[in-house]
């Protein structure tokens, strides 16, 4: 493969990567961080007072019909019937009677009414990086705007008559009033009928919940019930929309193995139903999660599904026990099951899974299709933070890992660079010999390039081997929580957010943001990180033997550019990578062609760049 060809095909793959990295990169992020900026508005606002935005609340008992796959039992629909709302959650809170949560990481309530957990806020997570903004929500009451939460309990049997609480029904506290790590709480409720209900509910440290379902039977009959538990969520959550993340309904399934679906995809089904034993399911945000869990052995018919009551979105993920549940008289029952809430943190995820041997609970984290180089190199991320204090510097160390990993097969691509660098003057005088030959000029380059054992495309492996490690760590960058708000040095305090710097309003001298301009906005957020990896970029673009043909030269002359505006709304921890490694790559480059007898005069390349070409080599290009 001749330069000319080699250098073509690298062109046409880089602005292919150019056009699908603006959406994949640019577009995408701008979408997410305007769907974010609308979730803190909207939080913001809730906590003023809100706007008057009552949803509809639940009588957890609508639809008792038992359509699952085996004909077995269903967990309890979300009603259409809908009492008076809440505008905000804060009134909601404050008109239903409750128990208190007040753990390490979280902090919420229970309300009595239906026995639901539906007040949830992560303690050590903020909207933003300020230190006074609000902590993360994740569940709200029914009622209030956004209202999301988890529920348990029973359906009877086809044919059974006993009263069983439902969405409405007022359960009591015996004992502690408030739950927390060390304490759980028990609600009961006696059905007047001979059958005593209780609930007790724990939680650890963080973010998982164990709920003991109780049925003692002082009647003269037996009773078969189905214990249930569901996850519903009213109103349509904002996403992000990138493919590269899976934001909605999820779960592991048995043979049906990960599940995810859209919202839109639970609109249109309007029911999806499955058989497992054991597995999980819920919704997943980008950085937060919710799912109920079974025994891993205990067989379950699990739903997801939708409806409108009152034009207000409601989904849920529910299962129900596939085998009933069979409480003799004068005796008791119980089924155990389980909710994680709050924060996907790799750590506690990868312990619940290990503990209690749930079913793969780690692709409640969206590795990826790489996630046999994207966990690995999360692993190693956060042990280098372990050992530096700081995610910005694992980063820096991690290029220098990659480098010396890559450094045999970098050390021959750069080696036959140097040695197409040497060959420039004959490669020009056989330019002048053929002209307009390009069979005989090809012919007579291959000869060469056989003679001094040069493989010209061995050039392009330094960038190729790249692009696993550059996706690699963006997905890290991008779905893992550890990063999210993780400060680097000087302005750069989230790794995760693009740099806040822009040189198009002198760093913030200038009382505007470029950004705002309509059409040429979303071009303009290049920081000082971006514009330092462009100036790499293109220094190190000095050390390759230049395209003897002007148009390719002008393609790789605008590379360092394009990129930079690429570049610029990336996530700032991924720009510092790819400048940190460029710098690494001048100086690894730099030192194996001087090894290999290139006389490198980079300095005379750069300052030529600016030089004006005399008029007999501007006509000759």
């Amino acid at each position: 493969m001749t330069p000319d060809t080699r250098n073509m095909i690298t062109a046409v793959v880089l602005s292919l990567v150019v056009v699908v990295g603006w959406q994949y990169f640019i577009v995408g992020p701008q979408v997410e961080r305007a769907n974010q900026q609308l979730e803190i508005a909207a939080q913001q606002e809730a906590n003023r007072g809100g706007a008057d935005l009552a949803t509809p609340s639940d009588s957890g008992l609508a639809g008792s019909g038992l359509a699952t796959p085996t004909g077995t039992g269903e967990a309890p629909a979300t009603s259409s019937s809908a009492p008076d709302g809440f505008a905000t959650i804060g009134e909601a809170l404050a008109n239903t009677p409750r128990v208190d949560i007040d753990t390490p990481s979280l902090v919420g309530s229970i309300n009595l009414i239906g026995g639901r957990i539906d007040d949830l806020s992560l303690k050590n997570y903020r909207e933003t990086v300020e230190p006074d903004s609000s902590i993360i929500s994740l569940f709200s009451p029914v009622g209030a705007p956004g209202s999301y939460f988890s529920e348990q309990g029973w359906v009877v049997a086809p044919g059974g008559s006993a009263k069983v609480p439902d969405g409405e029904t007022v359960w009591s506290v015996e004992g502690n009033q408030t739950l927390n790590e060390e304490t759980p709480v028990t609600l009961t409720y006696d059905n007047g009928e001979g059958f005593i209900f209780s609930r007790t509910i724990s939680v650890d440290d963080g973010f998982l919940f164990t709920i003991t379902q109780s049925v003692t039977n002082n009647s003269n009959g037996d009773v078969a019930l189905y214990p249930y538990s569901r996850i519903a969520r009213h109103e349509t959550p904002n996403v992000s929309g990138f493919f590269i993340l899976h934001e909605g309904p999820i779960g592991v399934l048995g043979d049906a193995n990960l599940i995810e679906k859209s919202y839109q995809d639970l609109r249109e089904s309007r029911q999806i139903d499955f058989e497992a034993t054991g597995g999980w399911l819920g919704f997943t945000d980008k950085y937060w999660a919710s799912a109920i869990i079974p025994e891993p052995t205990a067989p379950i018919n699990a739903r997801y599904s939708w409806n409108n009551p009152n034009q207000t979105d409601i989904y849920q993920t529910s299962f129900v026990g596939r085998t009933p549940v069979i409480v003799a008289a004068n005796a008791d029952a119980q089924y155990k099951s389980y909710l994680y809430a709050g924060a996907k943190v790799e750590g506690n995820i990868d312990a619940y899974e290990k503990e209690y041997q749930f079913d793969r609970l780690e692709l409640l984290i969206d590795w990826g299709w790489f996630h046999f180089i994207t966990k690995p190199m999360f692993y190693v991320i956060r042990w280098l933070n372990g050992v530096t204090g700081n995610f910005g510097v694992a980063i820096l160390l991690v290029t220098v890992m990659v480098k010396g990993v890559f450094f045999p097969l970098a050390n021959k691509s750069y080696a036959s660079m140097a040695a197409m660098r040497k060959v420039q003057p004959e490669i020009k005088a056989l330019q002048e010999k053929f002209g307009d030959d390009k069979a005989g000029m090809q012919k007579a380059q291959m000869e060469l390039f056989q003679r001094e054992k040069i493989n010209p495309i061995a050039g392009c492996w330094p960038m190729l081997i790249q692009i696993p490690v550059f996706f690699s760590l963006y997905k890290v960058l991008f779905v893992t929580i550890e990063m999210r708000h993780a400060p680097f040095f000087g302005w750069i305090q989230d790794l995760a957010a693009q740099d806040p710097t822009n040189i198009f309003n002198l760093f913030g001298l200038l009382p505007y943001d470029p950004t705002a301009l309509p059409i040429i906005g979303s071009f303009l957020a290049i920081g000082i990180w971006p514009v330092l990896m462009g100036i790499a970029m293109w220094v190190q673009m000095k050390l390759n033997p230049p395209p003897t043909d002007p148009t390719q030269a002008m393609i790789f002359g605008l590379m360092p550019i394009l990129f930079t505006f690429m570049l610029g709304t990336f996530p700032a921890g991924l720009v510092i990578y790819w400048t940190w490694n460029n710098f690494l790559g001048i100086l690894q480059q730099y030192y194996i062609m001087r090894k290999h007898g290139v006389d490198v005069n980079l300095l005379g390349n750069i300052t030529k760049t600016f030089k004006k070409k005399p008029a007999d080599e501007a006509e000759k290009d």
